[in-house]
């Protein structure tokens, strides 16, 4: 199969689950408790008034005309008006969008550098104190939530020393990697310890294997015994993971973006929760699984080169 066609058949996977994704999410909105029409109405507004908002909104219509009309719509590139930001979801989307992508994309780099390098030195140290090391370190990281590592940063580092700020994003590059490091070291600090721990795991796995013994029997040199063979195959079930969570961090990006008071889609979801914005609420998650689509459309194609069986299947 060429690469083409493989990448033809995955897009083609995505319709059906992003169909499934705007089913769940349209009868999961609806399930929420709370009228949105009094919540853009206000505490004050008459019943003509709530009810003429039902109307616009056409939340006095059936389900299935409802879901026919946010299908539509949705094709058509229009997801609406936010009842919470008062302006066309699309727009706000696009405004909040790059800085969510920011913060995961720094945060997936961050966890590289730390995983990577560490889970080398720990297989070529199995069963000695630097693999010992590294592993309880990195076993205390993963067993603290992520919120509780970001309030930890937070108070001693942005509030007691005030080396980083407590908030914000920040208008140029730099602004934005100073802003923005202290939420994504807490995200790359959990999201390394699962990197480092599969990575090292499949480093020792391709280290026992035959094909390695034959390469340092032939006297090929380390570095490139450990380039070519080790980890390009180590990479291969690494991969799956970092897409997982890279997945999971984009999802996940609600608790950062709140302890850290980031602009990020994530803070502007919980918003539109509370402010019962279906709208907006839609939006966000349609978006979200686009961009996780994309992920791991990524993922499997870096697979497929790393290992050109993939595209058989």
């Amino acid at each position: 199969m060429s690469s083409l066609t493989y990448i033809f058949k995955r897009l083609f996977l995505m319709i059906p689950t992003f169909f499934l994704v705007m089913v769940i999410i349209f009868l999961l909105v609806r399930m929420l408790p709370g009228d949105p029409a009094i919540a853009m109405a206000g505490d004050r507004a008459s019943d003509a008034d709530i009810q003429a908002i039902r109307e616009r909104l056409g939340l006095t219509q059936p389900m299935v005309v409802q879901f026919w009309l946010f299908l539509s719509n949705t094709v058509q590139g229009d997801l609406g008006r936010s009842i919470l930001m008062r302006s066309d979801v699309t727009t706000v989307i696009v405004d909040r969008l790059p800085i969510t992508v920011f913060l995961t994309v720094y945060s997936v780099v961050l966890s590289l550098l730390i995983a990577g390098p560490l889970a080398f030195v720990a297989a070529l140290n199995r069963g000695r104190w630097p693999d010992a090391v590294i592993r309880t370190v990195f076993q205390v990281g993963l067993s603290m939530p992520v919120f509780y590592i970001g309030l930890v940063l937070l108070t001693f580092l942005a509030a007691q020393l005030r080396l980083f700020p407590v908030g914000g994003y920040g208008d140029t590059f730099g602004e934005r990697l100073y802003h923005l490091f202290l939420p994504s070291v807490t995200v790359a600090l959990y999201t390394s310890a699962i990197i480092m721990r599969n990575l090292r795991s499949a480093i020792i796995e391709v280290l026992d294997a035959e094909y390695v013994q034959f390469a340092r029997a032939k006297g090929l040199p380390a570095r490139l015994i450990l380039g070519r063979h080790v980890l390009r195959n180590a990479l291969i079930s690494t991969v799956t993971l970092l897409g997982l969570s890279i997945g999971n961090l984009m999802s996940g990006t609600l608790v950062t973006e709140t302890v850290f008071a980031v602009p990020g889609m994530g803070r502007l979801m919980l918003e539109a929760i509370f402010a019962r914005d279906y709208p907006l609420i839609q939006g966000l998650t349609l978006t979200f699984a686009l961009l996780v689509s994309l992920v791991f459309l990524m993922t499997d194609l870096f697979q497929s080169r790393l290992d050109p069986r993939m595209r058989l299947q």
